[in-house]
């Protein structure tokens, strides 16, 4: 028994040593500014740029394979500080500014079907198969994969109403109007 035991510790940190070293010698460099990007973007990985989520999209950024309008959820100003950070200039013509939106739920509407539900990056939906959902709206980002799918048309994007975190003091119009 002592020997058994005695064998498996040696063994295990014989391996462990050796993964240390070949963690150290093989390890791939990867891109800070890949990084520096990654940050940048929201993380919520809702596919509406066409990546699989924020990490790839940070790559292709990076790379400069993809461009800093890359996306949507961002709007303008991501895609501005992306084109600061990158040092290129950006087309912002095409990019619209829409204030951020969350999903609504009309439950007179809701059929239960849980398309929406498997379909949200940030599980903001509640509730079950053939029972009403609901959107939980702090966990929402807006990214209306859940508007898409509704087989009845039962989910709105509503403006986010300001509360005392998120209401700001509106800029005043530049013109010199008296």
């Amino acid at each position: 028994m002592i020997a058994a035991i005695t064998s498996l510790t040696a063994l295990g940190l014989i391996l462990g040593w050796l993964l240390g070293i070949a963690a150290r010698y093989l390890k791939v460099e990867d891109n800070p500014l890949t990084e520096q990007v990654a940050a940048l973007l929201p993380g919520s990985q809702c596919g509406q740029c066409g990546y699989p989520g924020c990490t790839p999209a940070a790559e292709a950024i990076a790379s400069g394979t993809a461009p800093v309008t890359l996306c949507p959820p961002g709007g303008r100003a991501l895609a501005e500080e992306l084109a600061g950070l990158l040092g290129v200039t950006a087309d912002l013509s095409e990019v619209e500014d829409r204030p951020t939106r969350i999903a609504h739920i009309h439950e007179n509407l809701c059929v239960g079907c849980t398309k929406c539900f498997k379909r949200c990056p940030t599980d903001a939906i509640m509730g079950a198969n053939n029972m009403i959902h609901s959107v939980f709206a702090d966990a929402c980002i807006g990214c209306e994969l859940c508007f898409a799918v509704c087989p009845t048309e039962g989910i709105e994007m509503r403006p986010l109403a300001p509360t005392l975190q998120t209401w700001y003091w509106p800029k005043p119009a530049l013109g010199g109007a008296a």
